[in-house]
């Protein structure tokens, strides 16, 4: 401690200790200093800056928490790097790597306090505290009533001539309620009536969303009749010369932004608010779904061309004006098959948009044909059969049933058989094959969200009308079903029921409820100038040297929230509210112009410059420095359970968080290595399939940057494997020190970086 000391008043700075600075007594001392005027930058070496962040806030104050605990005590043990005696202090063969790591953390934190500023909020020049609900379903009209419920305006815009969507045409409902073994009526009646007891809750029916303009608290929202034509309408679908080259195949993003402003002869028309627009603070996404449309080779061995095989939502249809009678005649059906999958064989995946739902719809029309016809019988054959929760209930009973048959299995055939069908399948849970004689076949159509087909919201952004890089979510509405329920690539658009994903009326409720308070904290977020999530709270913003700008549209292009509009020129201009402060633009920008008051290119930069660098003329054999710059969202955690868990990793490796890996600018890595560091490490969160990245495209963007800095390396005499780039997730922790250690052996194999020493 009393070395630490030394570091700091070597610096000029003062330095007070106390052994437990986190307790009322450390707290007040320090708060003391503070309205004594004594203090308006402090340097907090504790523990890591996870922990008892609302205890180390000090108003009007910087503050930087120096990690020496989970960062440098617990996952250092003295028993492999032991102090150093006083006479071995002095003695160049002679290091001590843990000290050495807390000393540079010191000089870390102090240089970044003096290249940061308190951040002061962005506050829109008009401010809505209305809500817009798209769709007039069970999920919109959930939705609207919760936001109202909570004293805020909401306005649904539905484009039918009445509410009540998917809901009001069924013919009943899985159960809500205990025992959850009877059908109910739909509840959308009830849901409508109590609609009209609310004031605060303005009805648009007949109406379409030309466009949405504008950012979070201050939406402009033009609104039309279905079919009219005028002049803020976006358009959609997009043409083929916008997103397809000359061979037809699929651009990518910036090559389709550029496409996009050529469409639009590079006009600023589609970034304009219409001057008698609406606006509104937050928007809610609940448009719903339309049934497949089951068509194709792939169906053909399910006789789709056959007028009694149909999908369960003309079955719905059917039902819904009476009893179940047949297409072809309007003859009784009393003998009907479900088929759940349309796999000839056993692992063969079921009706794409599938899930839960379809199975417990398969149940409900069972049921149908049971309450028709007392002698009826159902056949439900399925490769999974799924009732979540206490649908599990409904499912039992209907097992009871002797008129209703399930059994797993694989449909290889439905043919003409007379008047009649003939189901075949085989490897049933009966260990034989099956030929099912049935009035009418059912195929379970998925639920397929509106956005496949329709952006929707149709927003007036440069990347375009829509949700960029929707095929990663089959096209649901969503930027990240993991760590984000209801939030879309888009700031301010919140996402519930079945654009989110398949949904029963329960689901879509209890959904509904999510998005509502999410549009809530949108909109109080906004008005106090800070961020809605992942950073929460976050009052800093994009700010820009535009002096220095190239026009090179890598920040418009690469934000992964359409944040940035850009002029004709590419000037970029920025719509803070829109802004999820991850710092993808700061990282894309070559000429680093892009700043955030308290995270800036020079703040990272003047760190890693921080960082001793031991060479020959130091020590007779100098201890290797490794930099890891790490995602804050689940690296840095998992590096600090590594050292609540007391895992060793070696001290030689320097760790400076990151707000995302999309932030990290190349400068930093070239510094790094400039001044003789020996590697550096990226490490961030998983991306692809399963996408965890916090900010959607951050870590796979560090990727590719780190894999083009080949040359510029080759150009220096380096070599490629100096530079590293990692994922992992925040339940991976035990994962991280064999990863660090790997490469820090690596880097020891290649040897000492040249530049060591100059």
């Amino acid at each position: 401690m009393e070395d630490l000391v030394d570091v700091v008043e070597e610096e000029g700075n003062n330095c007070t200790t106390h052994p437990f600075l986190c307790s009322n007594e450390g707290v007040a001392r320090i708060q003391k200093d503070v309205d004594d005027g004594k203090v308006n930058a402090m340097v907090i070496g504790a523990c890591s800056r996870r922990v008892n962040f609302d205890i180390f806030k000090f108003d009007g104050c910087i503050v930087e928490r120096v990690n020496l605990r989970e960062g440098v005590a617990w996952p250092h043990s003295r028993e492999k790097y032991p102090a150093l005696t006083e006479e071995q202090k002095d003695d160049e063969e002679h290091f001590d790597r843990i000290q050495m790591k807390a000393e540079d953390y010191i000089k870390m934190g102090m240089i970044r306090v003096e290249k940061v500023k308190l951040p002061e909020p962005y506050k829109t020049e008009k401010s809505s505290r209305k809500i817009l609900v798209l769709g007039g379903g069970i999920t919109g009209i959930s939705a609207a009533l919760d936001a109202a419920k909570a004293g805020f305006e909401v306005t649904i815009v539905e484009k039918e001539t009445s509410l009540g969507g998917y809901a009001a045409r069924m013919r009943s409902q899985m159960p809500v309620a205990e025992p959850f073994e009877q059908l109910i009526s739909p509840i959308i009646d009830e849901k409508i009536a109590e609609l009209k007891e609310y004031p605060n809750i303005t009805v648009k029916t007949g109406t379409e969303v030309a466009r949405i303009a504008g950012q979070p608290g201050e939406f402009t929202v033009t609104f039309k009749k279905p079919g009219e034509k005028i002049p803020f309408d976006v358009p959609f679908p997009l043409p083929p010369e916008m997103i397809l080259d000359e061979k037809g195949n699929e651009l990518d993003a910036e090559a389709q932004h550029a496409k996009y402003l050529e469409y639009n002869k590079g006009k600023l028309d589609i970034l304009k608010l219409d001057p008698d627009g609406e606006l509104y603070g937050a928007v809610i996404l609940a448009a719903g779904w339309r049934p497949d449309r089951l068509k194709g080779d792939a169906y053909a061995h399910l006789g789709i061309d056959l007028p009694d095989v149909i999908t369960n939502d003309e079955f719905e249809k059917i039902a819904a004006k009476g009893k179940i009678v047949r297409p072809s005649d309007g003859k009784e059906a009393k003998e009907v098959v479900f088929i759940q999958s349309p796999g000839k064989d056993e692992d063969d995946a079921d009706f794409p948009y599938c899930g839960g739902v379809t199975s417990q719809v398969a149940l409900k029309q069972a049921k149908y044909v049971r309450n028709d016809y007392p002698d009826g019988k159902a056949y439900i054959v399925y490769q999974h059969m799924r009732t979540p929760g206490l649908q599990e209930n409904f499912y039992k009973s209907i097992q009871q049933d002797n008129g209703i048959f399930m059994t797993k299995g694989a449909v290889t055939e439905v043919s003409k058989a007379g008047n009649s069908l003939m189901v075949e399948a085989h490897n049933t849970l009966l260990g034989k094959d099956l030929n099912i004689k049935a009035d009418l076949v059912v195929l379970a159509a998925g639920m397929v969200p509106v956005t496949v087909d329709d952006p929707v919201v149709n927003l007036a952004y440069r990347q375009g009308p829509g949700f960029r890089d929707n095929d990663i979510f089959g096209g649901y509405a969503d930027s990240n079903y993991i760590c984000f329920p209801y939030e879309t690539q888009r700031t301010g658009v919140y996402a519930a029921g079945a654009v989110r994903r398949s949904m029963t009326i329960e689901e879509s409720m209890e959904d509904a409820a999510g998005a509502a308070l999410k549009a809530i904290q949108c909109i109080e977020s906004a008005n106090r100038g800070v961020a809605v999530h992942p950073r929460s709270g976050d009052m800093t913003f994009p700010e820009f040297f535009f002096q220095r700008c190239t026009q090179c549209k890598r920040c418009t292009v690469e934000c992964p929230f359409g944040a940035l509009d850009d002029d004709e020129k590419g000037t970029p201009k920025a719509n803070p509210t829109r802004c999820r402060r991850c710092g993808t633009c700061m990282g894309a920008c070559p000429e680093r112009i892009i700043s955030f008051a308290d995270y800036t290119i020079d703040s990272i930069g003047s760190q890693i410059k921080a960082i001793g660098v031991p060479s020959e003329d130091d020590f007779d054999e100098p201890p290797f420095r490794i930099l890891a710059l790490v995602c804050e969202n689940d690296a840095y955690p998992a590096l600090d359970m590594v050292g609540m868990n007391r895992i060793d990793y070696s001290p030689d490796v320097r760790v400076i968080p990151v707000r995302c890996l999309g932030s990290v600018n190349s400068i930093w890595i070239k510094d790094a290595l400039a001044q003789g560091m020996d590697g550096v490490i990226l490490i961030g969160c998983k991306h692809g399939d399963d996408y965890q990245c916090h900010f959607v495209k951050g870590s796979e963007l560090a990727e590719v940057r780190v894999n083009k800095m080949g040359d510029a390396l080759k150009s220096l005499a380096l070599e490629e494997e100096r530079v590293r780039f990692e994922e992992i997730a925040i339940d991976e922790y035990d994962k991280l020190p064999g990863l660090l250690s790997d490469f820090v052996e690596e880097i020891e194999a290649l040897g000492p970086n040249p530049f060591k020493g100059f």
